[in-house]
């Protein structure tokens, strides 16, 4: 169950849908893509995430979600730590980077601290899943 077009005033009502300690995957159920769309407001300051969009201090993230960590723009300068990773950006690595980007990728020079509120990152997580 997607409970979409909540506001603010609706994430204590999608905690609940979650359940007390909720798993990632029950979080994802209750995310919302306009709450995340709204906290992704903080990311703005160094993505783009639009179709063609130029990179900022971070790379363009539109289409980040299921492609290749380190490869989503290939423009983008990415550094070593985050090249080594490997793989793809699945929703639960997604989650491991927004939740602390030096402990997914020692050494990245992405200095944000991370989305401490789970709640948040799966929003932030629906909101990029929709930008394809």
């Amino acid at each position: 169950m997607v409970l979409a077009g909540c506001s603010d005033s609706g994430r204590e009502e999608r905690r609940r849908a979650a359940g007390p300690g909720a798993s990632f995957a029950a979080l994802m159920r209750v995310a919302d893509a306009e709450a995340g769309a709204a906290a992704f407001g903080q990311c703005g300051a160094c993505h783009t995430v639009r179709r063609g969009g130029g990179d900022r201090n971070g790379p363009n993230l539109f289409g980040v979600v299921g492609s290749p960590i380190a490869g989503n723009s290939p423009r983008f300068g990415y550094t070593a730590a985050l090249q080594d990773v490997g793989g793809d950006w699945t929703r639960e690595r997604m989650d491991a980077w927004l939740t602390n980007p030096q402990r997914f990728a020692p050494g990245t020079s992405m200095r944000f601290p991370g989305v401490a509120d789970p709640l948040v990152r799966a929003d932030i997580i629906a909101y990029l899943a929709t930008q394809k």
